[in-house]
C-alpha cells in the first residue's frame, strides 16, 4: 500500500514536471518561433504524459496539454458574464478623423497634450476573454454583447499559442496574480490559411473563403476535435481585470503580457504626439500586405491607463482609444440591374445587382447605390463596369462606372416615376433626395408597416412581430394596417405555428389596441417624419382624428417643431386613395381621440413649457409612463438633448445622452427629483 502510494506521489511530481515542459516547447514553438528541441523530442514528451496520465487519470488537471482536443462542450455554450465591459471601439478612417478624435478627448481633459499613444495592429479575427486562477486557465470566452460571451473554454484550449499555465518562464516573472482576466483576439496566419485550403482542396473537400470567419466559426462549434485541427492563433493585448498590480501603462501592460507568456504582436510602438501617431498608422498601411496575419488597421490608445479610464466612454467605446481602419479594399465588377427597396414610411432606396465579386474575402452580390441623385451624378448604368468598395463590416457600395469600358449598350439610367411594386406615382420633397411612395397600402412597405403598427412604440399589440406579419401579409389576410383591427381568431387559426391560445391572446392583444391614445395611432401611421414627439404635438393640437385630416400646411408649420417639409408630408398623406382606405376602415372601427388636454385636467401645470429628455431605465415607472406623466403637468419630451433642453431624466445605463447633456450643462434629474419637480415645480 506504501510502495503504491509512493509511486503515485512519483509520478504526481513527474506530471507536473512533463506540464510544465512541453507548455514551455509549445510556447517556445508557437509563440516565439524559436522552437530548441526537435520535434521528434517533443512527441516523445507528449507520449510519455498521454501514458503517466491513462495510468493515473485522477492525476489528469485542466492544464494539461493533453487536454487541448478536448471532447464535446454541449449541446449549446454557457453563458459568461465579464467581469468588466468588453468595449468595442470608435472608427477614424483618415488622419484629419483621428485628429478630430485627439481635439474631442483634449476638450475633455488637458492632461492628453502631455499624452503618449500606443500604435498596435487591429487584429480581424475573434475576441476571445481569457481566466486564469492561480496561473492557470480555467475559463475562455467570446466578447458576445460585451456583457456576456459564450463559454468556448474547451475550443480555446486547443490553441497552441495560448498558455494553459503562467508564467511559462519563471525567470521572467515569478509570481503571477490569482485572479487575471486577458483579452486577446483569436485568428488565423495568412500561410497557414492557405496551406489548410491547399490540402482540403487536394482531399476534394470544401475549402474556406476567408481566415477570420474560419477563425471565429471554428471556435463556436460544439466539436472541439474540429477546433483542433485549425491552425488557430491567438495575440492578447490588454487586461480586463486582475487581484494584482495593474501596470500603470499600456506599453507596460504589452510587455508583461509577453514576459507571463501570453503571445503579444510585434511592431507595436509608441510615440508621444498626435502627428506621430498618425504617421505610425501610415507605416502599418503600407506594410499590411506583407503581414502574416489579416488586419483591417491599426488601434490608437491613450498609453496613461489612469487617463484612460478618466476619458470614460461613450455608448460602447471608451473615449481613450479609436481604430484607424486602412483603406478599403477596392474591386470591379458588371452592374446587371438596379434593384429597389421600399421602406416602412415608403422611401425608394436603389441597390446594385451585381456579377459576383469577392471583396476582402467576401463573396458579394449586392451593394448599396445610396440614393437616385448619387446614380445621375455619378451617370451609373446598369451593363457597366463599376468600382465596388467595401470598409470593414460597412456594407458594400459602388464607388462609380469605368466609363472606358463602355460599349455602347449602356444606355442612361431613368428614375422611376412609379413604384416598382404598386405603380404609385412617386413623390419628392424640396430640398429632400429622397423618393418615396406615399401609398399606405404598397405590398412591398405592408410587412414593414404592420410590424411598426403593431409595435409597443406604436399601437402596443403585444405578440404581433415580423414573422406573423409576414404571414398575414404572404396569406392575403390583410391588405392593408387597418384590416389588422378586422382579424378573427379563425384567421389566424389558418396559419402555421397558431393553436387557439396563442389566436386568442392576439385577437384581445389587437382588441386593446382600439382604446390607445390618438398619439400612438398617428405615430403607427407611417407619415414621413411624424415620430411619437411629432404625433403627440398633434394629437394634443387636434384631439381627433377627423380633425388632423382636414388640417392644412400653415397650420401645421406655425407649431414648434414641424418645418415646411414634415407639413408637406403630412398634407400629401392623408387625400392619397390608399389612406383614404385605410383611414375609412379605422373610423369604422372606433372614434380616435386625444386623451384630455393637460390645461384642462385640473392637474396643476407645474413644468408648463420645460422640455425634457429622457435616458436609461427608471425604477418605479416606464419611460413611456414618465412621458405621460410630463405631458400631463404641462411639460414636453423631446428625442434628443439640445441647448433648449431644460432637463434630462436618468435611469440606469443612461448612454451617450448623458455624456451630451454634462457638455451643454443641462441639469439631470434622477427618478424621484423628476416626482418631486412634478409635485413642486
Amino acid at each position: 500500500m506504501a510502495k503504491k502510494a509512493e509511486g503515485k506521489k512519483a509520478a504526481r511530481k513527474r506530471l507536473e514536471e512533463l506540464r510544465r515542459e512541453i507548455n514551455f516547447h509549445n510556447y517556445r514553438y508557437h509563440v516565439e518561433q524559436s522552437p530548441i528541441i526537435s520535434d521528434y523530442e517533443f512527441d516523445m514528451l507528449l507520449r510519455e504524459l498521454v501514458e503517466l496520465e491513462g495510468t493515473y487519470p485522477d492525476l489528469i488537471t485542466p492544464d494539461s496539454p493533453t487536454q487541448r482536443a478536448g471532447a464535446q462542450a454541449g449541446e449549446r455554450f454557457v453563458r459568461v458574464q465579464h467581469p468588466g465591459p468588453i468595449l468595442s471601439l470608435g472608427n477614424a478612417f483618415d488622419g484629419d478623423e483621428v485628429r478630430a478624435w485627439y481635439q474631442r478627448i483634449l476638450k475633455l481633459d488637458q492632461r492628453v497634450t502631455k499624452a503618449e499613444f500606443v500604435v498596435e495592429p487591429k487584429f480581424d479575427g475573434l475576441t476571445v476573454v481569457l481566466h486564469y486562477e492561480n496561473g492557470i486557465f480555467v475559463l475562455g470566452s467570446t466578447r458576445g454583447d460585451g456583457e456576456f460571451g459564450e463559454d468556448i473554454t474547451v475550443n480555446l484550449r486547443t490553441v497552441r499559442s495560448l498558455p494553459l499555465q503562467i508564467p511559462v518562464d519563471s525567470s521572467r516573472v515569478a509570481q503571477v496574480p490569482s485572479s487575471l482576466v486577458v483579452r486577446g483576439e483569436a485568428l488565423i496566419f495568412r500561410a497557414d490559411f492557405e496551406e489548410m485550403n491547399r490540402r482540403l482542396q487536394e482531399a476534394g473537400e470544401r475549402t474556406y473563403v476567408n481566415p477570420r470567419n474560419t477563425a471565429s466559426g471554428t471556435l463556436r462549434q460544439l466539436d472541439s476535435g474540429e477546433t483542433a485541427a485549425k491552425p488557430i492563433s491567438l495575440f492578447c493585448y490588454s487586461i480586463v481585470a486582475t487581484d494584482g498590480e495593474m501596470p500603470s501603462t499600456q506599453w507596460e501592460i504589452l510587455q508583461y503580457l509577453r514576459e507571463l507568456g501570453f503571445p503579444v504582436a510585434e511592431g507595436v510602438s509608441l510615440k508621444g504626439d498626435i502627428e506621430d501617431t498618425i504617421k505610425a498608422g501610415d507605416i502599418w498601411v503600407e506594410k499590411r500586405d506583407t503581414l502574416p496575419y489579416e488586419t483591417d488597421g491599426v488601434v490608437i490608445k491613450v498609453n496613461e491607463t489612469s487617463l484612460y479610464q478618466d476619458l470614460g466612454v461613450v455608448g460602447k467605446d471608451p473615449r481613450g482609444a479609436i481604430a484607424l481602419k486602412f483603406p478599403a479594399q477596392v474591386v470591379t465588377t458588371k452592374l446587371l440591374d438596379i434593384g429597389f427597396n421600399v421602406g416602412r414610411t415608403g422611401v425608394i432606396t436603389p441597390y446594385a445587382i451585381l456579377e459576383p465579386v469577392i471583396v476582402g474575402g467576401v463573396t458579394v452580390r449586392k451593394a448599396t447605390l445610396h440614393n437616385f441623385d448619387f446614380i445621375a451624378e455619378k451617370d451609373i448604368r446598369p451593363g457597366d463596369r463599376v468600382e465596388v468598395k467595401r470598409a470593414g463590416d460597412v456594407i458594400p457600395y459602388i464607388i462609380g462606372p469605368i466609363e472606358a469600358a463602355r460599349d455602347g449598350s449602356q444606355k442612361p439610367y431613368r428614375i422611376p416615376k412609379k413604384c416598382p411594386f404598386c405603380d404609385h406615382k412617386l413623390e419628392q420633397f424640396p430640398g429632400e433626395v429622397a423618393i418615396y411612395c406615399v401609398n399606405a397600402a404598397c405590398p412591398e412597405r405592408l410587412i414593414r408597416n404592420v410590424e411598426y403598427f403593431s409595435s409597443r412604440g406604436a399601437m402596443d399589440i403585444e405578440g404581433m412581430g415580423i414573422k406573423i406579419a409576414e404571414q398575414l401579409v404572404d396569406g392575403g389576410l390583410i391588405e392593408d394596417i387597418a384590416d389588422i383591427f378586422s382579424l378573427t381568431k379563425e384567421d389566424f387559426l389558418t396559419l402555421e405555428g397558431f393553436a387557439d391560445k396563442k389566436a386568442e391572446n392576439l385577437v384581445q392583444a389587437i382588441s386593446a389596441a382600439i382604446n390607445r391614445d390618438l398619439s400612438r395611432l398617428i405615430a403607427a401611421l407611417g407619415i414621413r417624419g411624424v415620430g411619437d414627439v411629432v404625433a403627440s404635438d398633434l394629437a394634443r393640437k387636434f384631439r381627433t382624428l377627423e380633425r388632423l385630416t382636414k388640417t392644412n400646411a400653415a397650420e401645421l408649420e406655425a407649431m414648434e417643431g414641424i418645418g415646411p417639409n414634415i407639413a408637406k408630408a403630412i398634407v400629401d398623406w392623408f387625400p392619397q386613395p390608399g389612406n383614404q382606405s385605410v383611414l375609412a376602415k379605422l373610423n369604422a372601427i372606433a372614434q380616435w381621440k386625444s386623451e384630455a388636454d393637460p390645461a384642462d385636467s385640473g392637474i396643476e401645470q407645474t413644468v408648463n413649457g420645460l422640455t425634457f429628455v429622457l435616458t436609461g431605465s427608471l425604477s418605479g415607472m416606464t419611460r413611456t409612463d414618465a412621458k405621460k406623466l410630463i405631458e400631463k403637468h404641462g411639460g414636453k419630451v423631446t428625442g434628443s438633448v439640445s441647448k433648449r433642453t431644460n432637463y434630462l431624466v436618468a435611469g440606469d445605463s443612461p448612454g451617450s445622452k448623458l455624456d451630451k447633456a454634462n457638455a451643454l450643462g443641462v441639469e439631470i434629474l434622477d427618478e424621484q427629483s423628476l416626482l418631486k419637480l412634478l409635485e413642486e415645480g
